[in-house]
């Protein structure tokens, strides 16, 4: 029993640094970042792509040495977030009352449902099922699907509009032409009036 404690704890800490990452608060940056020269921002759902995005930051980087790269993680909509802060909150909460044995039914003047007493009865089995169907939910409300990219702040490929992520050939075409019309723009006098 001391184990499961320390197991449930164990996760709660680590499932704490991963909701900084990925919930309410703003996410820390994936990887590297350049000084100099554009600005290519990748924005995606860090449970699904991040090494997708790994290897398109290695590649990219040998190939345009003076983008700038960063990642971030897409979040979703505030709502699901909040579903999922008080999934894991609850989620505790229900595991601690499995575990100590409290009844909450009969707080409200209920019968306990037969649920909870198999719960009580098998304690060990209703803590992980309780444990993994809290987390699946949470996982479910925090993925987006997103692999947004963006140059200098102006959109260059959106998952969430084409339904899949740009092959490595799509995405360095895309970067060759961004950076010719960049170069192209730069080369035009401009006139004062």
């Amino acid at each position: 029993m001391r184990f499961l404690l320390v197991l449930v704890g164990a996760v709660a800490v680590i499932r704490s640094d991963a909701s900084a990452n990925l919930g309410g608060v703003p996410s820390k940056r994936l990887k590297m970042q350049y000084a100099t020269g554009p600005l290519l921002k990748f924005q995606i759902c860090v449970s699904g792509y991040r090494r997708v995005f790994e290897e398109y930051m290695r590649v990219i980087s040998q190939r345009y040495p003076d983008i700038r790269i960063e990642g971030e993680n897409y979040l979703p909509q505030p709502i699901y977030r909040h579903i999922a802060s008080f999934l894991s909150v609850f989620k505790l909460v229900l595991i601690g009352l499995i575990i100590v044995g409290k009844d909450p039914f009969a707080f409200f003047g209920m019968q306990a449902p037969s649920i909870w007493q198999w719960g009580q009865e098998n304690k060990v089995y209703a803590c992980m099922m309780v444990f993994f169907l809290s987390n699946m939910i949470e996982n479910q409300c925090m993925s987006t699907g997103a692999f947004e990219i963006t140059l200098n702040d102006v959109p260059v490929w959106s998952k969430l509009e084409s339904g899949h992520l740009p092959s490595m050939q799509q995405l360095v075409q895309i970067l060759d032409n961004e950076m010719k019309l960049n170069v192209h723009m730069d080369s035009i006098p401009h006139h004062r009036s």
